[in-house]
């Protein structure tokens, strides 16, 4: 999952980036609205998490104007501002979700995959297909009840396919969401993780569509 932050504090979204790559989570971090209202128009993210105190541009109008483009990933308002009013604004705005600061980062991941499986369509926290189990809370994956070894970026590929069972996922989206712009990953890349999670967990799980991109069946 490819993750916008917006925040202008330099302690505080260096910790949170650093914070949420460890928790498997591609970090776009960017510090204040214009640059952030930028970006959304010209790439693609799976969630934001939002400051509203930010220069150049306020947060609220990075909601708002997001809101109106139709975009509709999931973003987490995480500010100072603890005011009942700013609250229900920052709600009624188009947020899905408002987080005072200080805040605690296991919280902070635990809403973003709450919100992230609602915006799926999905309830329960497991994603079961057949003899597999993902957790995306556990980071952990289990085929007939044994654990499967996984690197992160094999881990985010697996989620993301298996959250998007019966379509077809192209390579530019699957590299959108598995890749920050820190990231520079090798032509093939791609490919490697589909070849190794093949060899680990079955080949027929993961289907090729030649030119269109790659689905796991419902």
């Amino acid at each position: 999952m490819r993750i916008l932050l917006v925040e202008d504090d330099p302690q505080l979204g260096d910790g949170l980036t650093v914070g949420l790559r460890q928790a498997g989570f591609a970090v776009d971090w960017l510090r204040d609205g214009q640059a952030a209202d930028n970006a959304l128009q010209t790439e693609s993210f799976d969630f934001v998490v939002l400051d509203l105190g930010l220069p150049r541009l306020a947060g609220m109008d990075v909601l708002v104007r997001a809101r109106r483009r139709e975009q509709n990933m999931p973003i987490l308002i995480l500010t100072a501002r603890d005011a009942t009013g700013d609250k229900v604004s920052g709600l009624d705005a188009g947020a899905d979700d408002y987080l005072v600061k200080p805040i605690d980062l296991d919280e902070l991941t635990a809403r973003i995959r709450a919100l992230s499986r609602r915006s799926a369509g999905r309830a329960a926290p497991l994603l079961i297909h057949g003899n597999l189990a993902l957790d995306p809370a556990a980071h952990e994956v289990r085929q007939d009840g044994q654990v499967v070894e996984l690197s992160s970026r094999e881990f985010s590929l697996l989620q993301m396919l298996l959250e998007s069972a019966g379509r077809v996922l192209t390579r530019s989206q699957l590299e959108q969401s598995l890749y920050g712009w820190r990231d520079e990953p090798d032509s093939n890349a791609l490919e490697v993780h589909i070849h190794h999670l093949r060899k680990k967990l079955g080949s027929d799980l993961i289907r090729t569509l030649r030119g269109v991109g790659y689905t796991i069946a419902k």
